[in-house]
């Protein structure tokens, strides 16, 4: 079985076409293979929609690491959130519950797996043979000092569950819902230690500085706008072969446009899809087609809006 079809399962569609469309330089080889090898996390910039996410749903897909844990930060997310999250008030209303109704209210509060979940960093850190891949999607909007309280954990590989910590004496294996909810995870004496580091990469459009602790224990690259033959690949890869010679002229304007203004990836695609794939119900004249070209190519930046 070849790496690309192991650990396909818990894949959503979405995420396996983007992992098997996507066209990285050949320039990101070795970045990503020295945070593989180093354990270091792959800091990627990049103006948006230029395929910084993109790059983990291929590494998953390459190397047949399961799917992807994304953690979608924003202004309000911490560390405990991305490690796990836990409901006492489900948890007090269903033992006051029991008791109401005679039974055993300690059943219930032994229960407490059911009442906690982890997030996607503490799955990504949990002990396993293979790396997963964890996806820390806009670390700009993070707050101050998120970035900071990543390094010991980006460090050691693990992390406590007080919750559980607490009960270890009395009930030392607890069962706890994952992030990508396919499965539960066992965490003995409520401590998580991972075998294997994952491949975290944490995307940023440049718009903050960091820390230089953090950025120290960091691989940093910068995903440029496609050239001419990478664009040219995207599209083949999304659309098929054929349709690069059918949109040639939509490759070569899209490419001009994203010179002067921020464009994305997907943008072209659309406009191609639209033009050359969907069947209008009549035939379009070419200042309609242009027009459609214009909305559909829109720069991303409001300072280049007209």
């Amino acid at each position: 079985m070849s790496p690309r079809s192991r650990g396909l399962e818990g894949w959503k569609h979405a995420d396996l076409v983007r992992g098997r469309t996507y066209r990285p330089e050949e320039t990101l080889l070795n970045p990503v293979n020295a945070a593989l090898y180093l354990r270091r996390p792959l800091l990627v910039t990049g103006t948006p929609g230029v395929g910084k996410s993109g790059l983990a749903y291929s590494v998953a897909w390459q190397l047949g690491l399961g799917s992807v844990l994304r953690w979608p930060i924003t202004s309000g997310s911490t560390r405990k959130e991305g490690l796990y999250s836990y409901d006492p008030v489900s948890r007090l209303h269903d033992v006051n519950l029991d008791r109401l109704k005679g039974v055993d209210g300690s059943d219930s509060e032994s229960r407490i797996g059911r009442y906690l979940r982890l997030g996607p960093l503490g799955t990504a850190l949990l002990p396993s043979d293979t790396p997963r891949v964890l996806l820390i999607d806009e670390i700009d909007k993070a707050p101050l000092d998120l970035p900071n309280d990543l390094l010991s954990t980006f460090e050691e590989g693990e992390y406590d569950i007080p919750e559980l910590v607490r009960m270890a004496a009395v009930q030392e294996e607890v069962d706890v819902p994952t992030a990508d909810g396919t499965d539960t995870a066992r965490v003995l004496g409520g401590h998580v230690h991972c075998r294997q580091f994952p491949f975290v990469v944490m995307t940023s459009n440049g718009e903050r500085d960091f820390p230089a602790a953090f950025l120290r224990r960091c691989v940093r690259i910068k995903i440029d706008a496609p050239g001419h033959d990478q664009l040219e690949e995207i599209v083949r890869a999304h659309l098929g072969r054929d349709m690069v010679e059918r949109a040639e002229k939509l490759i070569e304007d899209f490419e001009r446009r994203a010179g002067e203004n921020d464009l994305a990836n997907d943008q072209l695609l659309n406009a191609i899809h639209l033009l050359k794939v969907v069947r209008p119900t009549r035939e379009l004249s070419q200042d309609e087609q242009d027009d459609l070209v214009k909305l559909l190519l829109t720069p991303l930046s409001e300072s280049a809006l007209p």
